[in-house]
């Protein structure tokens, strides 16, 4: 981490690589991290905007002593290089990166904050506008997406990649060959086109952000400034827009969130210390679209055989032809090739059968979501696995305990519930049951983390955490369109809240079919909050328009109040029911399963803030906690 430690370490440091007599320096990090960013532990104290200049002010110094050094320098990628990191490496001459890097990132507008260390100068006068705006802008507002060391090669972040094995040596050797040779001619970016880029990018940002989150806007102005600054007085515009952030809301919130699902999160509360189970091969029951994305997960995370089975063949080709493409999609990508492609697709097949789950460890259930059907799923799986087999089910809303009323040995039944697209949505609601075991929890929680997702523990109760809660936000919107609001309208008051997908988007992501069957599962446990709904039900039989009972619109700033209210109600009542054991956990879920954004810090915190959990629920949210139950 990049503190105050680090920085009085470096300035020591200094005066000796200044003082002459050296041919050449590399930078390089511990095994695996190059350099983590700074130390976010110290932004909370971060209370005045001199203060955040003043840190953005030592960076320049220091980092541009490095720059001024009178002999080549290389930054050394060796593993992790993200935020002050990549800033610390863009002030060498040279950039070397090990093959085996996986996150190479600019997440500071992610957290409300921009890149003030260089990073905003810098990289566009290396790389360009368009690239300078894809890796400070738009990767982070895009759920934080990281590079990999081909990526970052391919964006003109680095210069060599290298293989792992003998990495420092030969990245010694190139900064070597820049001593006897000179440094390599670069030609420099054309910036002509610097303001047109920005202006594209900034309306970009307005159909996600509407403006909510100042940091996006701030990097694009640096970014635009770049092309027409000296360097110097780029660096002071990067200290003064990082004292303006820093110490405001959005950034302190997103600090907070950051905390929850970075750390918090990862420490797995309420997961048991038992023994988990080896997976070595896993079942998906049921082969359309979602057990065919969990397929894909599986074989590209774990590389264990994957066995798919649906009941008919023709579906279960499909989906098999629909894994294989997407390996060759990796292949296009560089990120495999032809040969890890072969042999991941060598690993997953399919059958109507089966015989063939009777060796898998661990069987996911991902058939329609339709209570009948899949407990006869898990009951046939279960007669043919190992008694050490776990089941998981990945219902998004009917109660897991239910689902093993027909199975001998329940206590091998958790939920995994994944969200959709499951490449992208980071989050995994884990739902145990009364009956779950230890050991089946603890090896689902980590399969999950071996699939690089984040896993928050859910007892077993209707919808869950998100989609109990984004259903209840749903009720709002179609009462709305049901008394004359329009679709627009609708879309507008969540999109307020600077969610990344209008709820008509998230409509069609998830599938009003499966939308409708969720509101039924909820109507049926809590038939007062959740009334069933006329025009969800017509756009579930695939007729279009709204069914309007009444002309009553109502303004577009009551219609984000209404929702908010509904949603700080629900909230209220699942921490009453322990369904999580904080509310610090509904706030994970929400930021991850429904990419509520981070610069707002957490659902219940911002309910907090703008007074809607005092006056709905009679007290605060975020500071509610409550034991979890099984």
């Amino acid at each position: 981490m990049l503190g105050r430690s680090a920085f009085e370490s470096l300035a020591r440091v200094l005066p000796e690589l200044e003082a002459g007599g050296w041919a050449a320096l590399v930078v390089t990090g511990k095994p695996f991290v190059f350099a983590a960013g700074a130390d976010l532990d110290e932004f909370p104290r971060v209370t005045d905007a001199e203060l955040a200049r003043a840190g953005s002010r030592t960076g320049h110094e220091l980092f541009g002593r490095i720059r001024a050094l009178p002999y080549p320098t290389l930054a050394a990628i060796n593993g992790v290089c993200v935020g002050g990191g990549v800033e610390l490496a863009l002030h060498c001459d040279l950039r070397t990166i090990s093959a085996a890097v996986r996150h190479v990132a600019a997440p500071e507008c992610f957290l409300g904050i921009i890149p003030a260390w260089g990073g905003t100068q810098l990289l566009p006068r290396l790389v360009g506008v368009r690239s300078a705006i894809r890796f400070i802008v738009e990767n982070p507002m895009r759920q934080n997406r990281m590079l990999d060391a081909r990526r970052a090669l391919e964006l003109g972040l680095a210069d060599r990649l290298l293989e792992p094995a003998e990495f420092l040596d030969e990245s010694i050797a190139v900064v070597l060959e820049a001593v006897e040779g000179g440094l390599p001619a670069r030609p420099a970016p054309d910036l002509s086109d610097a303001a047109e880029l920005v202006r594209r990018a900034r309306s970009s940002l307005d159909d996600t952000l509407h403006g909510a989150a100042p940091a996006p806007y701030r990097a694009l102005d640096l970014i635009e400034g770049a092309a027409r600054w000296s360097l110097e007085e780029g660096l002071r515009q990067e200290e003064e827009a990082v004292g303006d952030l820093l110490p405001g809301a959005e950034a302190q919130a997103a600090i907070y969130a950051f905390g929850l699902v970075e750390r918090r999160a990862k420490r797995g509360l309420g997961i048991p210390d038992a023994t988990p189970r080896r997976v070595q091969r896993v079942g998906i029951l049921g082969a359309g679209l979602m057990a065919t994305q969990l397929a894909t997960l599986f074989l590209r995370r774990l590389e264990v055989p994957i066995v798919l089975r649906d009941l008919e063949q023709e579906v279960v080709e499909r989906a098999l032809a629909s894994v294989r493409d997407e390996l060759a999609a990796q292949v296009a990508k560089g990120r495999y090739d032809e040969g890890r492609a072969r042999f991941l697709g060598s690993l997953v097949s399919g059958s109507t059968a089966l015989e063939p789950l009777a060796g898998c460890d661990l069987v996911v259930e991902a058939v329609y979501e339709d209570l009948t059907v899949k407990q006869g799923a898990l009951a046939e799986v279960e007669a043919v696995v190992s008694p050490e087999c776990i089941l998981a089910t990945n219902t998004s809303s009917l109660s897991v305990t239910a689902l093993g009323a027909r199975l001998e040995h329940p206590e091998r039944l958790v939920g995994m519930h994944f969200f959709n697209p499951v490449a992208l949505m980071p989050l995994v609601e884990l739902i145990r049951t009364p009956g779950t075991d230890d050991a089946t929890l603890r090896t689902a929680w980590e399969v999950t983390k071996a699939l690089r997702k984040t896993g928050v523990l859910v007892r077993d109760a209707p919808g869950f955490v998100v989609n109990r809660i984004l259903t209840r936000m749903t009720v709002v919107l179609m009462d709305a369109l049901e008394h004359g609001n329009t679709v627009e309208e609708t879309d507008e008051a969540i999109l307020r809240l600077g969610l990344p997908m209008a709820p008509s988007v998230l409509l069609q992501v998830v599938g009003p079919r499966v939308a409708l069957h969720t509101l039924e599962t909820m109507h049926a446990a809590y038939p007062d909050r959740f009334p069933l709904s006329p025009t969800l039900a017509r756009l579930a039989e695939g007729e279009d328009g709204a069914v309007v009972v009444a002309h009553e619109p109502r303004p577009v700033e009551e219609l984000t109040k209404a929702a908010l209210e509904a949603i700080a109600d629900e909230i209220a009542r699942l921490l009453e029911e322990g369904v999580v054991a904080e509310a610090a956990d509904v706030d994970t879920c929400l930021l991850l399963g429904a990419g509520f954004p981070f610069f707002r810090g957490g659902i219940t915190r911002h309910l907090d803030q703008t007074g809607i959990s005092q006056r709905i629920a009679g007290r605060t949210l975020a500071e509610s906690a409550r034991a979890p139950s099984a």
